[in-house]
This record gives structure tokens, C-alpha cells and sequence, in this order.
């Protein structure tokens, strides 16, 4: 899959979407970034430690599927922003933030359905 594709579309998807990354387990990035304009509320430190938490939380999903099956994704709502991960196999994670005000099912609906085409 071509990643950066991939996070270029979600951003386009919707306007309240700030930010959508691709990762593999390492926390190397695959693709994609922050949308053009809007401020990092996050210091570089900052958005790494929060990619390893968020690897570190796929890994131990992935150990709990064999029970409750495969995670699609993760949400969690801070005072600004919510942030969802996509559990896109075995292999990578995509981390997308967006506005506070956002639909969540809309978001959802949306990556979910560019993850199918872009494959």
C-alpha cells in the first residue's frame, strides 16, 4: 500500500481531520504527517513517546484477538482533540487526530472505507 496515498486521502476525507500517520511496529514512519496549517500541539518528544504508547497498546491487542478477535481501531477523547488508532494488520498502525468536534462514526466510516480502496 502506498502509505503517504493513503494519509493524503484520509486528510482530504474530511476537513476536521488534523493529523494521519502510518506506522510499523517499530514506530518507524511509513507515511503521512500533519495537515498543512495546523499547529503540533505536541513537542517532537512529546508525539514520540505517544507513538510508542500507542505501538506498545497494538502489541498487546494483538495478543488479546486470539480471545475477543482482531481490534479495528481505538479512540480517545482529550479536552482538544480526539485521537484514533487503526489496527491495519499485523503489520502497521495508522494514528489519526482530529478537531474535538468531529463525528466520530463519520471518521471512522471514512478510513476505514479509503483503507479498503487504497489496498
Amino acid at each position: 500500500m502506498d502509505y503517504e496515498k493513503f494519509c493524503s486521502d484520509i486528510l482530504e476525507a474530511d476537513s476536521k481531520i488534523r493529523f494521519a500517520t502510518v506506522y510499523d511496529e517499530w514506530a518507524v514512519r511509513a507515511g503521512g504527517g500533519m495537515r498543512e496549517g495546523v499547529k503540533n500541539l505536541l513537542s517532537e518528544h512529546a508525539e514520540n513517546e505517544l507513538v510508542n504508547i500507542s505501538i506498545l497498546d497494538w502489541k498487546a491487542r494483538k495478543d488479546m484477538s486470539k480471545w475477543l478477535g482482531k481490534t479495528k481501531y481505538t479512540l480517545a477523547e482529550y479536552d482538544k482533540v480526539k485521537r484514533f488508532s487503526f489496527y491495519l494488520g499485523d503489520d502497521h498502525l495508522l494514528l489519526v487526530s482530529t478537531e474535538k468536534d468531529c463525528e466520530t462514526n463519520a471518521v471512522v466510516d471514512k478510513v476505514i472505507k479509503l483503507y479498503y480502496e487504497n489496498q
